[in-house]
């Protein structure tokens, strides 16, 4: 979905994830096209100056959703991915991904990813 925005209702806010996963049937903003309610996975692609946010606030904000039940953090400069999973409520699994043969599993949907497939063609600095 291009230019879809994310409504948080709890915290009045709009985001623009970098991946957003939503069940059947989308569940919209009142009287919006372009703004979706109902994310089961959301995935963040980290900056220097967004990892912070994306960690603390944002994903405090995206935990208040009810659908929300995975979170991928994506680092840009060096391989390595964390994976949030909603286990109960208020209970979240924390997996931390760093060799480029581990796969990763998604729970949310029937989906999974190598990690040196989600890298091809980056070239990290040394």
């Amino acid at each position: 979905m291009a230019d879809q925005r994310l409504w948080i209702p709890d915290r009045n806010l709009y985001t623009y994830p970098d991946v957003m996963v939503v069940s059947r049937p989308l569940q919209r903003q009142h009287g919006r096209t372009d703004t979706i309610a109902n994310p089961l996975m959301i995935a963040e692609v980290l900056s220097k100056s967004t990892k912070s946010y994306d960690r603390d606030e944002k994903f405090a904000a995206y935990r208040t959703i009810p659908t929300f039940q995975e979170y991928l953090l994506v680092d840009q400069y060096i391989p390595h991915v964390e994976q949030y999973i909603k286990t109960d409520s208020r209970k979240w699994t924390f997996i931390e991904y760093e060799d480029m043969e581990a796969y990763i599993s998604l729970s949310s949907i029937t989906c999974g990813i190598c990690l040196g497939d989600l890298y091809a063609g980056v070239e990290f600095e040394l």
